[in-house]
C-alpha cells in the first residue's frame, strides 16, 4: 500500500518560489547527451533509479545510466574540487555552503535557489545509528555524552553531514533553553566521546558497520540505506533533531538536458524513488511504497517531537557556516566548533 508523503507537515514549512525557465533536453533527435554529477557520498547508491527514470522522459531520451558521469565524495572536498576545474553540470551537496562556493566563483548562477523547492533537492534528519538491539539504550541526546559512550560522526572540516550532526547537538541545547556556555560544554563532553572523524557520512557508516563505537551520528536516510544493505545496526530518531537538507543546482555551461535533470530530482517520479533509500520528500503528494530498512516500513519518516531547522534556529547558512565552522585564516576568527575541536584535539584525519 502507498503513503502520500506531505513534505510541509512532516517537515516544517519550506520558503516557495517561482520556478525558474527550464529548457528542454537538447535539439535534434541524435544529438547525444550525457549529464556530468558532482555529489556527497551518500547520494551514489540513491542516485541510480533516479537516473534510471530520467532516460524515461522525453528530455533523457536515448540516454541510458552510463550517460551519467558521476564523482562522489565527502561534500566540501567535492565543491572544492570543481572550483578547481573538475567537471560537473550538476552539483548537488550536503551545505548550501558547498554551492555558494561555487556561486562566488563564478560557476553557478547566483538565481540557483529561485526554484519551488528553494534548491532543495533531498531532505533527511540526524539520526543515532546503534548497535542491533540498540543495548546501550541510547534513546536521546543526553544518552550520547554519557561517559564512556563511543561516538563516530563525521569530520566538521570536509564532510556536510559532520556539521548538520554537530548543531543537532548545539541545537538539542541551545534550543531548548540553555546557554551559549552549555551548549559549549555539551558539544566537548560529545567531542570528548568521539573516537573517530571519518571524511565523508560514508566512511563514517563504513566504519561503524565493520565495529567500531557505540553510536554513529548520520543521516536517517544513510541509517535506511545500511540496513537495506543488510548492515546489523538499529537507528533511533531522537525526540528533538536537526531537519536536512541538500542543495543541488547546475553550473553556468550546463546544457538543457542537464537542466531538464535539475527539475526532474525535485519532482514526484524522482522524490519517489530517493524516498526509496531514505530520504524525506522535499515536495508535497509524492506516492511512496513501504521503505525497506526503516524503523516502520509502512510509516518511515515520523515526524519528530521537535524539528530544529538551520534557517530558524541558527540564521541560516550564510551566519552558521562562519561562527561555527570558521577555520580562523585571514584574520577571521574560529568557530565555535572548530576552537572545541582544537581544544579537545579532535580534528580528525589530516
Amino acid at each position: 500500500m502507498k503513503k502520500t508523503f506531505k513534505a510541509a507537515a512532516a517537515l516544517g514549512a519550506t520558503s516557495v518560489l517561482a520556478l525558474t525557465g527550464c529548457s528542454g533536453a537538447s535539439s535534434g533527435d541524435d544529438a547525444e547527451k550525457s549529464v556530468t554529477v558532482n555529489a556527497f557520498s551518500v547520494m551514489e547508491a540513491a542516485n541510480a533509479p533516479v537516473f534510471e527514470d530520467f532516460t524515461s522522459t522525453p528530455e533523457g531520451e536515448g540516454m541510458s545510466g552510463s550517460d551519467f558521469l558521476t564523482s562522489y565524495g565527502a561534500s566540501g572536498d567535492q565543491s572544492r574540487a570543481v572550483e578547481a576545474g573538475a567537471e560537473a553540470d550538476v552539483v548537488h551537496y550536503s551545505l548550501e555552503t558547498d554551492i555558494t562556493r561555487l556561486v562566488d566563483a563564478g560557476l553557478v548562477e547566483s538565481t540557483w535557489r529561485d526554484t519551488p523547492t528553494n534548491g532543495i533537492a533531498t531532505s533527511s534528519v540526524v539520526v543515532f545509528v546503534v548497535r542491533s538491539g540498540n543495548p546501550d539504550g541510547i534513546e536521546t541526546w543526553d544518552d550520547v555524552v554519557e561517559p564512556g559512550v563511543e561516538v563516530i560522526t563525521p569530520n566538521p572540516g570536509s564532510s556536510g553531514s559532520a556539521r548538520w550532526n554537530i548543531l543537532a547537538a548545539w541545537a538539542h541545547v541551545a534550543g531548548n533553553g540553555g546557554s551559549e556556555d552549555e551548549a559549549r560544554d555539551f558539544i566537548t563532553s560529545l567531542l570528548g566521546n568521539t573516537i573517530a572523524l571519518p571524511g565523508s557520512g560514508r566512511e563514517a557508516t563504513t566504519a561503524f558497520t565493520d565495529g567500531s563505537g557505540d553510536l554513529l551520528l548520520s543521516y536517517e536516510n544513510e541509517a535506511i540505506l545500511a540496513k537495506q544493505s543488510g548492515a546489523d545496526i538499529d537507528y533511533v530518531v531522537p525526540p528533538d533533531t536537526l531537519l536536512i537538507e541538500n542543495p543541488a543546482a547546475t553550473t553556468v555551461d550546463a546544457d538543457a538536458t542537464a537542466e531538464a535533470f535539475l527539475e526532474f530530482m525535485t519532482g514526484p517520479e524522482a522524490q519517489a524513488d530517493y524516498a526509496q533509500s531514505g530520504f524525506r520528500p522535499v515536495v508535497d503528494d509524492v506516492e511512496i511504497g513501504e521503505v525497506e530498512g526503516a524503523n516502520d516500513p509502512a510509516d518511515p519518516f515520523p515526524t519528530p517531537e521537535e524539528l530544529f531547522t538551520i534557517d530558524d534556529d541558527f540564521g541560516g547558512w550564510g551566519e552558521a557556516a562562519d561562527l561555527y565552522f570558521g577555520d580562523g585564516e585571514e584574520g577571521n576568527p574560529l568557530g565555535i566548533i572548530t576552537e572545541l575541536q582544537q581544544e579537545t584535539g579532535k580534528v580528525g584525519e589530516e
